[in-house]
């Protein structure tokens, strides 16, 4: 108990020094900016008319974008859930936009899928997740609902695969300090489950090619089925309660690095984490390292990779 009590604080002592570099840029940016502010607004008028921005703004919701990733990363953790072990993951996507709708197709391969027998598989594609969206700005406020299918395989060849996941999802997002977001994923087909993710993040830009972005995120997790969400006791052992606690948490640092105008190269380093001791417990018990007892498995876990992005 020590010894996690002593990873909350170096978690949250981590969090409070993430929110407070932009805090304190932003103070400085404002106080700075005062003097300035009537004559920038003098400028700009006589620069533009008030029907130019609009114009602009339209017509770039009227052509179609589109962007492409490929990441490689050391491991795949999905809402605190270690999916691979051992085994450095390839995940490609794609993402197409159009006038605030969006399409997304991404997958994982994993070049060595674990065994606690120590079997020796090969590469196999475990999972396509196909995302469908749609984006409007209110204002400051970014309304972003959508729909996810999430195709799953085999963990290994031979194996079985599990059922397929649905999720209903809507996304609110403020355009201010620290950029926070808040989306809530409703399980629609088997997995009958709420989970609530709170996120905040801020870009440091060094100069017109390197930044870094840090990024803080917290979720509570409501089952509604104690079949496929139970709780997990101290043991690491499902029970016949359904679990409804916090969840995971992830502290991460990017470094986007503009290579060319519509490429660029971000490593990531991240940090995930349990909330509470319910997820501890839950996590362990979903984890996949062949411990004798599974209270012996880990419920933390610490990654990097880089990711590999083109825009169009």
């Amino acid at each position: 108990m020590k010894n996690y009590t002593k990873k909350i604080t170096t978690v949250v002592l981590l969090l409070l020094m993430i929110f407070a570099v932009p805090v304190i840029s932003w103070a400085e940016e404002q106080k700075s900016a005062e003097p300035e502010q009537k004559n920038i607004t003098k400028q700009s008028d006589a620069v533009s008319s008030p029907e130019q921005k609009p114009v602009e703004q339209k017509q770039e919701e009227d052509k179609v974008t589109g962007e492409v990733d490929l990441s490689i990363l050391s491991v795949y953790i999905w809402r605190g859930y270690e999916q691979t072990r051992n085994s450095v993951v390839v995940q490609p996507s794609a993402t197409v936009s159009y006038k605030g709708f969006s399409v997304n197709v991404w997958g994982n391969l994993d070049t060595k899928p674990y065994s606690a027998a120590n079997a020796n598989y090969g590469a196999k594609y475990t999972e396509t997740d196909y995302t469908v969206s749609y984006s409007k700005k209110l204002g400051i406020l970014q309304v972003t609902p959508g729909y996810i299918y999430y195709a799953l395989g085999a963990p290994y060849a031979g194996g079985a695969a599990p059922l397929d996941s649905q999720e209903l999802f809507v996304t609110l997002g403020l355009d201010t300090i620290l950029s926070p977001t808040l989306t809530v994923y409703k399980e629609i087909a088997h997995y009958h489950q709420w989970y609530f993710l709170l996120g905040a993040s801020h870009t440091i830009e060094f100069n017109k090619m390197i930044s870094l972005k840090l990024a803080a995120s917290a979720s509570y997790l409501i089952s509604t089925d104690e079949t496929t969400y139970a709780k997990f006791d101290s043991n690491a052992l499902p029970t016949t309660d359904k679990y409804s606690n916090f969840h995971d948490g992830t502290v991460s640092a990017s470094l986007p690095i503009a290579v060319y105008k519509t490429l660029s190269v971000t490593p990531t380093i991240s940090y995930v984490f349990p909330l509470c001791n319910d997820a501890k417990y839950e996590m362990q018990g979903r984890g996949l390292q062949g411990a004798a007892n599974p209270s012996d498995r880990s419920s933390s876990f610490l990654y990097g990779g880089v990711t590999l992005s083109f825009t169009f």
